[in-house]
């Protein structure tokens, strides 16, 4: 097989079901706790509803009991494996929250309860051996599965553009920093980060260091868009699910 990049395989694609019947499909993410892996998203995919008004986002009105993953098959890379998570117990939600900012924040983190035969690709939140400068007007990927779609089984997608927002600035008093990127349905709670292959990298404000193979950093968790007549998107900045993640 040819070379794959990482993040082509970190995204997973996930349908939210009631009781077996489909309700919608969107994108997730695994990342390592002490307590273990968690699956991340959007808090919208797991409940089933709109983050403001909270109406039901299926036209069915249903909301989600149950979550199916699409995860790589363990020591086959190229091959795929679903597992189904409950997303209730005893009525009680199986994912947590934010620890401050609680149901504001459209980002969980749910326990992997089946990984047999698994093989997991975690994000690293912290990138402390990729140390890439990323600013505004760089670019960044949003790699997920828009209205479903896979590029190859069940590969995910590269959507690009650019930071649209300075990082050190919080759009709305939320750890949020927009993007400008022609993401869609489906990709809501995928992993939104800056990859650069082999060339020169910059790694600090004027410092360019040559790059012998791929880097990437986790820029955060894309949510959506501002409205729908805009291809400004909103990101859950990765500082606020380093958070969550340590909060576990």
């Amino acid at each position: 097989m040819e070379y794959i990049a990482e993040p082509s395989v970190q995204s997973l694609f996930i349908e939210m079901k009631f009781n077996g019947q489909p309700l919608s499909t969107g994108t997730a993410f695994v990342v390592l706790s002490p307590k273990g892996p968690y699956l991340v998203t959007n808090r919208h995919n797991v409940t089933g509803r709109h983050q403001h008004s909270d109406a039901p986002l299926s036209p069915t009105g249903g909301i989600p009991n149950e979550i199916v993953i699409v995860h790589n098959r363990k020591g086959t890379l190229g091959q795929w494996i679903p597992k189904n998570e409950p997303l209730y117990l005893d009525d009680t939600p199986r994912w947590c929250e934010h620890p401050t900012l609680g149901s504001k924040a459209d980002f969980v983190a749910l326990p992997l309860s089946d990984l047999t035969d698994v093989e997991i690709y975690p994000h690293n939140l912290g990138n402390r051996e990729q140390s890439i400068r990323v600013g505004v007007a760089d670019v960044v990927s949003v790699i997920g599965f828009p209205f479903g779609i896979a590029a190859g089984g069940a590969m995910a997608v590269w959507a690009t553009g650019f930071l649209a927002s300075e990082p050190a600035v919080d759009f709305n008093d939320l750890p949020i920093q927009l993007i400008d990127c022609r993401s869609r349905q489906g990709q809501s709670g995928s992993p939104v980060i800056a990859y650069r292959g082999s060339g020169m990298a910059e790694t600090a404000p004027g410092r360019l260091a040559f790059v012998n193979g791929p880097l990437s950093k986790f820029i955060g968790v894309y949510s959506g868009r501002i409205n729908a007549e805009s291809d400004i998107g909103i990101v859950w900045k990765a500082s606020a699910l380093q958070q969550l993640i340590l909060s576990l």
